[in-house]
């Protein structure tokens, strides 16, 4: 057993909460694993990021499925049903029990989504869901890794507030894997760093006054303009003469008896940088989906895209060749052994999972991206041997690959340390400082949001 293993094992038998703090691809995920393997004990529970979305061994799933109702099938569970099953798994039926599970799904807000399809969630419902399937049990040891990303402020209190209750009332021990200092919670016993070189701050720190200017440079005039990172080929040239780039008019969603979007009407200017924000299931992905010719709900509804009503002829491929995306969920479609640069190339041909061979230019161009948000040495590393962190700047390479008119971010920063927001906070700042660039971005972090920022929509 190694030093590290050895001592968050004995931490963990001794009780309280332990925060294990490190930066991206530190190896705190690795350093759980170990855990796992040498503590041969019931009693240890797990849950990853990663267990949120399912894995590769669910072949039914696709990254549109929750928008597309008539694809789910009999099987799928709904809230009531999945938590019922946890419950049953995890324990006698004992009043004691029963009122848990209860406090569990009032604290999470799930009593409303007991009908609903567990594939039609939230990111950030489906996370709480998840949570409270696990601390159901009440086991005796218990590792969460990154347990507050993907949560709205309110949320991330509570779930705070009931760790600390586990902790001191229950005695659970707790270990936390968290990418960033400001998460360690106040109640924490003791806090292990996961490398002794990792400089854990939060000074602000990002892509540098090279990087900075090179991303600047990047319009179609000036395409071969030298610069401190290499000029990047074949940049997208703006077709779009439109001043209105989304255009909503009293657009209503709803699925089975939930309603989700009520009679709103937004306009999005070409040039204009919104802050998309609300609590968990106000709506913000299933807006983002209508925008993103993901949802065919869309048909129904008064939208313009690019100055072309929905519905008039246009094809999806003539609306998401124009835009850039990433969400929490596009990393569970790529799931396949496949090399990093072929998951930032589908970025090029708006897939997921790229299905045409890149040339030599598009490879330089997915290159050039992947060196910006320093990660080009994982070029031929396989997605899924990376870390979450890795992978997360992966993704938002791919959104910026193509040089879009419309960069779409659903949570960018999601699991990323202090030092690799900043990188993206930069890139999005400097993207954005060019004429004709577009964006719409959602985080539960205030601090997240660039300084870009000129517009607020809040929903719910």
């Amino acid at each position: 057993m190694d030093s590290q293993t050895a001592l968050l094992a004995s931490r963990l038998k001794e009780g309280g909460t332990t925060a294990v703090v490190g930066l991206n691809a530190s190896g705190k995920t690795r350093l759980a694993e170990n855990l796992r393997r040498q503590i041969a004990s019931d009693g240890l529970r797990y849950m990853s990021f990663c267990d949120t979305y399912g894995t590769a061994a669910d072949r039914a799933y696709y990254l549109q499925q929750r928008w597309n109702q008539h694809d789910i099938s009999e099987e799928t569970p709904r809230v009531g049903q999945a938590i019922e099953r946890a419950y049953a798994m995890t324990g006698e039926d004992t009043t004691e029990r029963r009122l848990w599970r209860q406090e569990l799904c009032a604290m999470m807000g799930l009593e409303p989504l007991m009908d609903s399809f567990t594939i039609s969630l939230s990111s950030g419902e489906l996370r709480k869901l998840q949570l409270a399937k696990v601390l159901m049990s009440k086991p005796r040891m218990l590792v969460l890794d990154n347990p507050f990303i993907g949560l709205d402020a309110n949320t991330r209190s509570m779930l705070a507030l009931l760790l600390e209750k586990l902790a001191s009332e229950s005695g659970i021990a707790l270990c936390l894997l968290l990418s960033r200092t400001g998460e360690v919670p106040a109640f924490t016993d003791c806090t292990i760093l996961t490398s002794p070189e990792a400089v854990l701050s939060d000074a602000p720190r990002g892509l540098g006054a090279a990087g900075i200017e090179a991303l600047k440079a990047l319009t179609p005039d000036a395409a071969s303009t030298e610069s401190a990172k290499a000029p990047l080929p074949n940049l997208a040239v703006d077709e779009s003469g439109d001043d209105v780039v989304v255009k909503l008019n009293d657009v209503s969603i709803r699925y089975e008896q939930r309603t989700i979007l009520s009679h709103l009407s937004w306009q999005v200017s070409r040039g204009e940088c919104w802050a998309l924000q609300g609590s968990n299931g106000s709506g913000k992905s299933t807006l983002l989906s209508l925008i993103c010719a993901d949802n065919p709900q869309a048909y129904a509804c008064d939208i313009t895209l690019f100055g072309r009503r929905r519905g008039s002829g246009e094809s999806i491929w003539d609306i998401k060749r124009r835009i850039g995306y990433v969400s929490p969920e596009l990393a569970r479609s790529y799931q396949r052994q496949i090399p990093t640069l072929r998951v930032v190339a589908s970025g090029l041909k708006d897939t997921v999972g790229l299905y045409a061979r890149c040339n030599e230019e598009e490879k330089e161009q997915c290159r050039w991206w992947m060196r910006l948000f320093g990660i080009e040495q994982l070029a031929d590393r396989m997605f899924t041997s990376l870390s979450s962190g890795e992978q997360r700047l992966a993704l938002v390479a791919r959104a910026f690959v193509k040089d879009p008119q419309l960069l779409i971010l659903d949570e960018p920063m999601h699991g990323l340390d202090s030092y690799n927001s900043q990188v993206v906070k930069d890139a999005i700042n400097a993207f954005c400082s060019r004429p004709g660039k577009t964006l719409i971005m959602v985080s539960h972090y205030e601090e997240e949001l660039p300084e870009c920022i000129t517009h607020r929509l809040r929903l719910g």
